[in-house]
């Protein structure tokens, strides 16, 4: 296929319209729902608060009652409390002690907050001016009945399962979990345990891949070492495209003579995106098979990083249900110079600090996509635009926490 050279978001525009979200669904507690993909949009069932409730410790009344200017000086009829709510009518020209989340009794409106009271026996003294619903939550304060608390696609967060179950809500329905298979290729890799021989090294890509597929709602399938071999390689894609939904290798996309993964796609299926301009990650290889999508990654540990970051998993959100934005772009300042020549976007990795009330940012040392040492203090990724030359300190730069990535 004609090579192309798309830019980062020129791809991954193509790749999300290539995209088509999982159709299956499937009930679960709210408790397990954290992290999936809200399937349809979800509606309160009942308003919250259900009552009228105080917002603070202090005494109920009717403001019209309040005549003239404070001290106001009111009879105390019963206490109020959370869970306990006054049956107790007051009588007009009355109060009663109310405690933060109990109900309003019946006919009251107003709160007096406690500092501004003083009891005296079974009166009260109210010594500050308060209005009609002063420390008072009204009925559907937080949410009312039938009002949307959830888009669908959304993915449930804490705050999310809080306000679902506080609607009294047990069960929610969300998009299935999607299969993702994973294997990395090359006679010179090793698992963790094994002995290496000379030229071998361990594979850290599909351990670092699988624990950045782990934080989405996916099940991996992992189909270990495929080794330089074209055969292998394509038993192993026909294996995982009959039970995955998405393929995501490392390393074979290049175009040394033993990147098997590139030409055994070609021939099995069909690559639509090959070679991004971006560093690092610029062999990157999307396409389909009979049935799963593809995603060929780079085999040097931090290009393999940076792609599965800016390209995989909006991909996956898409697939599993979601909506896909931007990753949050923070302007910092630039310690340091950083060397860049103009024609690929780059992402070199960073440390994003707050100084003197300044965000700053220097670059990890060597940016060599081999090393994974570049992440070891790394918080964020900067990002530089493909015009651009090589960055001075004090330039204003763009960064991406990894915070809005994982």
């Amino acid at each position: 296929m004609p090579e192309t050279r798309l830019d980062l978001d020129e791809a991954l525009r193509a790749m999300l319209d290539d995209t088509r979200p999982l159709v299956a669904t499937e009930p679960v507690a709210i408790a397990e729902s954290l992290g999936r993909f809200a399937a349809e949009a979800v509606h309160a069932p009942i308003n919250l608060p259900p009552f009228a409730a105080s917002a603070m410790d202090g005494y109920a009344l009717r403001a019209a009652e309040l005549k003239g200017a404070p001290p106001f000086r009111l009879p105390l009829t019963g206490t109020s409390s959370a869970g306990h709510p006054l049956t107790e009518r007051v009588p007009a020209g009355g109060c009663a002690r109310i405690f933060t989340g109990a109900a309003i009794p019946e006919g009251l409106d107003t709160v007096a907050i406690q500092e501004d009271c003083e009891r005296d026996g079974d009166w009260v003294v109210i010594k500050e001016a308060v209005a009609s619903g002063d420390n008072v939550r009204p009925v559907g304060h937080d949410v009312a009945a039938g009002s949307r608390i959830l888009p669908a696609g959304r993915r449930i967060t804490p705050f999310d399962q809080g306000w679902l179950t506080a609607c009294g809500l047990d069960r929610i329905n969300v998009r299935c979990r999607a299969v993702v298979g994973i294997f990395s290729t090359g006679d010179e890799l090793l698992d963790p345990g094994e002995t290496p021989g000379p030229g071998q090294i361990f594979d850290a890509n599909r351990v670092t891949v699988r624990a950045l597929l782990s934080r989405l709602p996916v099940t991996v399938r992992d189909y270990g070492i495929a080794a330089d071999d074209p055969d292998q390689i394509r038993q192993l894609l026909t294996q995982a495209d009959r039970e995955c939904d998405l393929i995501v290798t490392s390393g074979g996309v290049s175009v040394g003579d033993a990147d098997w993964v590139k030409q055994v796609i070609d021939d099995i299926g069909h690559l639509r995106l090959w070679k991004l301009n971006l560093k690092p990650g610029k062999p990157v290889a999307y396409g389909r098979l009979a049935r799963a999508a593809f995603f060929g990654l780079p085999g040097n540990p931090v290009s393999t990083i940076v792609t599965a970051l800016l390209l995989v998993r909006p991909v996956l959100e898409r697939l599993c249900g979601g909506h896909p934005a931007a990753p949050l772009a923070v302007p910092a300042i630039l310690q340091g110079s950083l060397s860049h020549q103009p024609g690929r976007e780059e992402f070199q990795r960073g440390t994003l600090a707050s100084q003197d009330g300044q965000l700053t940012v220097s670059a990890t040392g060597d940016q060599s996509s081999n090393r994974l040492a570049s992440f070891a203090l790394a918080n964020c990724l900067i990002r530089i635009p493909k015009e651009q030359g090589d960055l001075t300190e004090g330039s204003n730069v763009t960064t991406l926490p990894f915070g809005g990535l994982l």
